[in-house]
């Protein structure tokens, strides 16, 4: 070969080189674009517990699940429930940012765990949206019920539950989780009513919204205080409140338990007698909401005219957010609460051990 044939091939072989690298480069800028870009047909959801509460799983996640795709029928919503553990809704936290998602619908175990992945969130692009309880961090919406007024809620239903009574009444209160910042609106709300209308809160703790925790405590105030030493008990949800229930019947009392989150066996209970009250705050309001919100943040869209409150979290101020109302359940009421809107069916209540006092409660 001479010179000239070889100055040609190596001129050749840089060209092909050249453009090779040149292939090779454009693919890596549209892979690095296509990751910055993240994935916007997704939303994440990530839901506390199922343990001592039914409804993330049988009203929370399907009401979600069931917006997005009204509003945005080719977009996917990412689910995972952190079984009660807060470094396990981390790992699926940080799943869902290393996925690309932008958005991240979040009711967080541990409210007070967040501020630091929020914020991480945020700067990377992603918008969080607290559901049902409010995260620490910058988060992008809130939406829940006035938690407080939720706990007044329970304090005046426990109060008419004692009817006469009341005045010379000593009770007991389980409260919520201490690391959830709905659990001190709850208490806080329910000490405003309480306070000053009973005779004394007499024994106070935390549940952990543990059924089993729950059931040690009002064994322990039983032992404390004697089988006559309270007259009703203050219960923040309705899974600890079936545990209480049970341990007072196996002790032979029977004083007004109070609860929250209307699940259908509280409900049972209820038109049985056995509990007192629930709280009801409406799924799918509350679903929607978050659905919209959602998909608003994740087509760049302003939250405002659903989100158009704000409230300050323990770490950022002025968050948007929608509070809606909550409503005390009775055995007076039933009918005209969970079965008028649809969250229950008569059928559904009224199974074999409960027919008869369905009846007696005249529900049809």
């Amino acid at each position: 070969m001479n010179a000239m044939m070889r100055r040609a091939v190596i001129a050749t072989a840089a060209v092909s080189m050249a453009l090779s690298m040149a292939a090779c480069g454009k693919a890596g800028d549209d892979k690095k674009s296509s990751d910055k870009a993240g994935d916007t047909k997704s939303i994440g959801l990530l839901l506390p517990e199922n343990a001592s509460s039914t409804r993330y799983e049988s009203f929370d996640k399907p009401f979600i699940e069931a917006k997005v795709a009204a509003l945005c029928p080719d977009c996917k919503v990412k689910y995972s429930n952190a079984e009660g553990s807060a470094s396990k809704q981390k790992q699926q936290f940080d799943t869902l940012i290393a996925e690309g998602v932008k958005v991240i619908i979040l009711d967080a175990f541990d409210a007070k765990s967040t501020q630091s992945w929020v914020k991480e969130a945020a700067d990377k692009g992603v918008k969080v949206v607290a559901y049902d309880r409010l995260a620490t961090g910058p988060v992008a919406a809130y939406v829940s019920f006035d938690n407080q007024k939720v706990g007044e809620l329970q304090g005046q239903a426990l109060v008419e539950a004692l009817g006469a009574k009341a005045a010379d009444a000593n009770v007991v209160m389980i409260n919520g989780d201490e690391a959830d910042p709905n659990a001190a609106l709850f208490k806080s709300g329910a000490h405003k009513v309480l306070d000053g209308k009973v005779k004394k809160v007499v024994y106070e703790a935390s549940g952990e919204w543990k059924p089993t925790v729950a059931g040690q405590k009002i064994g322990t105030a039983i032992t404390s205080l004697g089988k006559d030493g309270f007259q009703a008990v203050y219960s923040a949800n309705d899974g600890m409140a079936a545990a209480i229930i049970t341990q007072l019947k196996s002790s032979g009392i029977n004083v007004p338990v109070g609860g929250q989150d209307a699940g259908i066996d509280a409900i049972q209970r209820i038109v049985a007698g056995d509990q007192a009250y629930t709280i009801y705050k409406a799924y799918k309001p509350l679903a929607d909401s978050a659905g919209e919100l959602a998909v608003n943040l994740l087509q760049g869209k302003d939250v405002k005219s659903i989100a158009s409150s704000t409230i300050d979290s323990d770490t950022d101020k002025g968050i948007p957010a929608k509070l809606l109302e909550p409503k005390v359940v009775n055995k007076a009421n039933v009918q005209s609460t969970v079965i008028a809107d649809g969250l229950y069916k008569v059928a559904d209540i009224c199974t074999g051990d409960y027919a008869a006092a369905c009846a007696a409660a005249g529900l049809k």
